[in-house]
């Protein structure tokens, strides 16, 4: 994200009611160990709430949400001789994808903003403890066994249509990037008139999703409906990838090609590769 993309997040986020169980801000730094119990809670309650992440933001006022800035700048921060970044990260279980952002406001308030992933596979815990958000409230997760258990049914049916590939789009950015024509001829139905029944079409069958900040396109969208990966960072290696060898062997390749559109766009036959 680019800093006007974090500036846009960080007024939605700013805007939102008190007690948000997915965000919580912090106007300055206080303990390590409190940044790693809140990521474990935000990214939690996150799953549990259906969100796709959790923010933890350092330079807003908890109560009033009032952008303040902060002189805490993670990215730079250490625990000991380690780079707190890998401190956290060495210290969640199971290690979260975590991203860290540096940025200022347009008045020159410096923001600190960890997004952090929602649980996938399990709660996540740290150091060895698990935690939830409970209102604006840090709490251990056995504590709340109601949670615990939905959180462990939420991630064990977490899949491709709960992941995203990209998220902050507008309802043209996600026609952009997809190839909505194509989806509308493989099921056969006609193509929308408008580009608000296309974009319904697409939320109903999971391949984007809407949410506070705009148009998502889930891992499936993208895996099925990219027009180039190579959009979807995280996805940009998922192209179909033709190798050809020599031989029965793998021992020697003759030729190899790796293509950035989805399988559907590609018609080769079978003695075309091998020839």
């Amino acid at each position: 994200m680019n800093n006007s993309d974090l500036n846009r997040l960080l007024d939605v986020l700013v805007a939102l009611p008190s007690e948000t169980e997915w965000v919580e801000f912090k106007a300055n730094f206080h303990s390590e160990e409190e940044i790693g119990e809140r990521l474990s809670a935000l990214s939690n309650s996150a799953c549990l709430l259906d969100k796709s992440f959790g923010y933890l933001v350092f330079g807003v006022e908890d109560g009033t949400h009032d952008v303040k800035g902060t002189n805490f700048y993670a990215k730079l921060a250490k625990k000991g001789n380690e780079e707190l970044e890998l401190w956290l990260l060495n210290r969640l279980n199971p290690k979260v994808d975590y991203e860290i952002f540096e940025f200022d406001t347009p008045e020159g308030k410096h923001i600190s903003l960890f997004r952090i992933p929602a649980a996938t596979s399990r709660p996540v815990s740290f150091l060895n403890v698990e935690y939830i958000r409970v209102g604006s409230l840090t709490k251990r997760l056995q504590s709340y066994p109601d949670k615990e258990a939905k959180i462990w049914k939420k991630a064990a049916n977490r899949n491709l249509a709960g992941l995203m590939a990209k998220e902050m789009l507008s309802s043209q950015e996600v026609v952009n990037l997809l190839s909505v024509e194509t989806y509308f001829n493989l099921v056969k139905m006609p193509l929308p008139q408008t580009q608000e029944g296309i974009i319904e079409r697409l939320e109903q069958e999971h391949l984007i999703k809407h949410e506070e900040l705009g148009w998502s396109i889930t891992q499936l969208g993208a895996l099925l409906l990219a027009k180039d990966l190579r959009d979807f960072g995280v996805l940009s290696r998922k192209g179909v990838r033709v190798i050809v060898y020599k031989g029965k062997s793998k021992l020697e390749t003759v030729r190899e090609q790796q293509f950035t559109a989805p399988w559907y766009t590609y018609h080769y036959p079978i003695h075309t590769l091998q020839s």
